[in-house]
């Protein structure tokens, strides 16, 4: 007999027979991935955030051995309006995922890790937990990392650290076109505490180029360094989640 073997390259490459195999034989964590669509500069492409929680997520289901999803390629954007973003409202973004999160457990999948790979999709985010808890009468659980947090280099929007992690996972970046951002260095915490609300709202006000950072001296070699410390980080917070 042919053995069940689980594709860690993503649930939807999966069999039935092969899953429910699984799922019978030992509890399971199922990994969400979170992006968006939306204006990285003139550099990178509008799929930057979903490509890089995509590569990251895959890495971490690897890793620690997690049921890996599709990732959610649309997010809550519109502060980066009138720059170009494909973009869904907080509660679309909620109500999707808590669909997802109750039909895994209809499937007996009770651990999920939501992966959140932009900023926006903060809001929507963090009431997701406790409504899934309240709803199955704490039979399953829900755990939200947002990716960012686990490196130890200060993030940025198309600045060096997102580009280099782009130059890590894809081969879309063109650095030709690459041009300094805002520049926060010599800013007061309350000077960046002001323009990160700003940018929050109104990107557009913070950023006249859409870049936050200066991307011009990212390399593959920095992004991979990067992208290896956040996996790293965040199989160390997921072996510890309780189930």
């Amino acid at each position: 007999m042919e053995k069940s073997v689980y594709k860690v390259t993503g649930i939807q490459d999966n069999f039935d027979p092969d899953l429910r195999k699984i799922i019978k034989t030992k509890k399971q964590t199922a990994l969400i991935p979170v992006g968006s669509i939306e204006q990285h500069g003139p550099h990178l492409p509008v799929s930057t955030d979903s490509d890089i929680v995509t590569e990251v997520a895959k890495r971490v289901a690897k890793k620690c051995n997690l049921l890996l999803l599709p990732t959610i390629t649309y997010g809550v954007s519109f502060e980066h309006a009138p720059f170009f973003n494909l973009s869904v409202t907080s509660a679309t973004l909620q109500n999707q995922l808590v669909d997802i999160c109750n039909s895994l457990g209809e499937n007996k999948i009770r651990k999920v890790i939501i992966l959140n790979g932009h900023h926006g999709n903060q809001k929507a985010l963090s009431g997701i937990a406790g409504k899934i808890s309240k709803m199955s009468r704490g039979q399953n659980k829900v755990f939200v990392i947002s990716y960012w947090h686990h490196m130890e280099r200060e993030f940025d929007h198309a600045g060096f650290a997102e580009t280099a992690l782009m130059l890590a996972v894809s081969n879309k970046a063109q650095m030709s076109r690459a041009k300094r951002g805002l520049i926060t260095d010599k800013m007061s915490p309350k000077q960046k505490s002001r323009v990160s609300k700003l940018a929050s709202t109104h990107f557009i006000k913070a950023t006249k180029t859409g870049v936050w950072g200066d991307p011009t001296k990212a390399t593959k070699k920095d992004g991979r360094r990067i992208l290896s410390e956040i996996v790293q980080n965040i199989a160390k917070k997921v072996s510890k989640l309780p189930y």
